[in-house]
Parts: structure tokens; C-alpha cells; sequence
């Protein structure tokens, strides 16, 4: 068998609490390429291993087998780093220093979903643009300044790319395909799939702003925009509503309208839902996290996030939901 015709290999490593959508996904897409032209040749190989070659059990409680441990990779290997969850069970100093080795042979890596955040753990993600689910993006922007988060649902930079996993699984597969061997293989297994409109990488995670708010009021989606970019530094409503070429009035009576709220309150909730994001997803002391998220008084916001979650922001950071707690990476 010639070089050109030897099947392309996918080793899978699966992180405790990872995501089973977003792995059958991509697993699915390389499948269905195997029966292209009858079956007649063989375009993927793939693996599934896990650190000590034990069953994982995915976010849901699914358990899915290993096929290897952490095993010798070849350069022509593509491998992949599936996470969910939990993404710290993956950030062992076993699994960080084999990803900085087997990466060195020059390989493709990527990660699904919160599997960007290892990578990046074990450095391998330092100038790169990056996606990553939604839910984990600020945290790894906070926790890794040297990366370039992209809101899009998949993102290929050079020999490295990210998804936000789930059903982005397939579109990140299908554009791989179409490099691998080209539009053809690539649009017939999209067919397969009955998926008839696969999504490029420049497509947005999420609905758009007008979608996910149910409302077409170009002036409300511009004024809630830019309160999602300045949480750091809330700025009045007045000057939102100046920015969007509207009385303060007026935009009172939008929100009231369409949210049912008002300017202030639905700000606050954004800051407060920031704020929760990070309590739950990095190791940010809550001064850092006041800071990030515009409150100037750790009193303050203590009692504003108590009032608003039922808890106080310090029993969120020490409950189970600190996802990314650090452990260590043996150098």
C-alpha cells in the first residue's frame, strides 16, 4: 500500500466527564467516509485511548472504553483531545508532559470542546486562535492571556485546531475531510449525515443576538451588545442608550417592552452571570473576579450575587463546580 492510500489515523484521548455528542460527532464523520465508493478503501483509522487505558465515563455517566493507554504517536497521527465538564481530570502531570512530548513530533492536535483548556495547560496553545465551548471561553481567556479566543464553532490555526464540540464536532470533521482528500468525500458524507448545509469556520457559536432575545429591535440588540463588551467597566445606561442614538427613556421603555426589566437590572444580571462563570470555572481569588466583572466592593458584590444565585460567590468556589482546579503539572 502506497503512502497516498494508507488510511489516516485519529487517536482520540478521552478526559473523565468529556462529551459524548461531540466525540460520536467527529467519530461518526470519519466512519461514514470508510464507506465512500462501496467501502472499497479505507480513507480513516481511529483510536480511543485514555491515560492509564481505562473505560472513561463521559459527562451523562456514559462509560466508553479505551482502546490504549497513553501509547508512542506517530507524526502522521492527528490527535485529538475530548473533554466536557471537568476538564482538571485531564491535567495530571502524566497527560501534560505525554501532550508536550507527542506534540513535538510535529503532528495535527486539537481539542473538543474544553479539551483547549489542557492544551493550553501544557502550553501548546500560546499565539494561537482558539475556539472552545461557550460556557468556558471567558475562563480560558482569563487564565491564558497569551491565547486568541474566537467565538466562532470551530478554528484551525496551522497544525492546530478547536471546536466547541457537540454538533460543531461535525463541521470541524468534514472541514478535515475536505483537506484530507476534497470536496467530493467531504460533501458525501455530509449527505449521509442528511446534514445539507455544513457551517464554516467563521460561523458564530450561538444565535444571534436578535434570535436568542426572540425580539428584532436593532437599537435593543446594539444596546445589550454593548453591554456584553464592557463588563469589566459597566458604563450608565445613559451612555448605552447615547451610543445606540437613544433617550435614556426610551431604551427604559425597550426593556421594559421586550425583557421585561430594566437597563440596570439586565446589565447587572450579566455581570453577575460572568461572575458565576468564572467563580465556577477558574481559580481567580473573588477580588479578581469583583474586578473582572465591574463590582469595586468584594462586600458588594457578595451580597448582590447572594441575592441574585441564593448562595454566597464563596460557596460557589469551593463546591464541585470548580471546574478547572489546578493539580499540577510535574515540571
Amino acid at each position: 500500500m502506497s503512502s497516498e492510500d494508507r488510511p489516516k489515523r485519529y487517536v482520540f484521548l478521552l478526559i473523565p466527564g468529556f462529551s459524548p455528542l461531540g466525540l460520536t460527532c467527529a467519530q461518526e464523520t470519519l466512519a461514514l467516509a470508510n464507506r465512500f465508493a462501496g467501502g472499497s478503501r479505507t480513507y480513516y483509522e481511529y483510536l480511543l485511548i485514555s491515560e492509564g487505558g481505562e473505560p472513561v465515563t463521559s459527562w451523562n455517566g456514559m462509560s466508553v472504553a479505551a482502546e490504549a493507554g497513553l501509547i508512542d504517536l506517530h507524526r502522521n497521527d492527528t490527535l485529538i483531545v475530548c473533554a466536557g465538564v471537568d476538564a482538571a481530570m485531564g491535567c495530571t502531570p502524566k497527560v501534560l508532559n505525554w501532550l508536550r512530548r507527542e506534540t513535538r513530533k510535529g503532528m495535527d492536535f486539537g481539542a473538543l470542546s474544553s479539551g483547549a483548556w489542557i492544551l493550553a495547560r501544557a502550553g501548546l496553545l500560546g499565539g494561537k486562535r482558539i475556539t472552545t465551548h461557550w460556557e468556558y471561553a471567558s475562563a480560558i481567556s482569563e487564565t491564558f492571556p497569551d491565547v486568541e479566543m474566537q467565538e466562532s464553532i470551530y478554528t484551525v490555526d496551522g497544525r492546530v485546531f478547536t471546536c466547541a464540540g457537540s454538533a460543531s464536532s461535525m463541521d470541524l470533521m468534514l472541514d478535515r475531510i475536505n483537506s484530507d482528500y476534497g470536496a467530493e468525500l467531504a460533501t458525501w458524507v455530509a449527505d449521509q449525515m442528511i446534514y445539507t448545509a455544513p457551517r464554516s469556520e467563521t460561523h458564530s457559536q450561538r444565535v444571534s443576538m436578535a434570535g436568542r432575545m426572540g425580539v428584532r429591535h436593532t437599537k435593543l440588540v446594539q444596546a445589550i451588545q454593548i453591554m456584553r463588551d464592557n463588563i469589566e467597566d459597566p458604563i450608565p445606561p445613559a451612555e448605552v442608550a447615547s451610543q445606540v442614538g437613544m433617550s435614556t427613556r426610551q431604551l427604559e421603555r425597550l426593556f421594559a417592552r421586550y425583557l421585561n426589566t430594566s437597563p440596570k437590572k439586565y446589565y447587572l444580571g450579566l455581570r453577575l452571570e460572568n461572575a458565576r462563570n468564572l467563580l465556577m470555572q477558574t481559580e481567580l481569588s473573588l477580588m479578581e473576579i469583583c474586578v473582572l466583572c465591574g463590582f469595586r466592593a468584594p462586600s458588594h458584590f457578595s451580597k448582590t450575587y447572594r441575592k441574585a444565585f441564593g448562595v454566597a460567590p464563596s460557596r460557589d468556589m469551593r463546591g464541585s463546580s470548580l471546574l478547572f482546579a489546578e493539580r499540577g503539572d510535574g515540571e
